[in-house]
């Protein structure tokens, strides 16, 4: 995702809003988070060494809500 999908997104949230509609509102917030995260994730893996196999488990664990320490 780049910048432009988050600008979408806040957008998508905007509108929604205006609109009061809170199903929308809400798929729009859930995209906007979703959005953010990717920028996040993105930005900091472009910056970082090589991840090991067990760091990219730990880290895939976050995603799928079985994560441990």
């Amino acid at each position: 995702m780049s910048s432009t999908d988050v600008y979408k997104a806040r957008s998508a949230v905007a509108v929604a809003a205006r609109r009061k509609n809170p199903d929308q509102l809400a798929d729009a917030r859930r995209e906007l988070a979703c959005a953010n995260i990717t920028a996040a994730v993105e930005k900091h893996l472009a910056a970082a060494p090589p991840l090991t196999d067990d760091q990219r488990r730990r880290l895939a664990g976050l995603f799928t809500g079985g994560a441990s320490k």
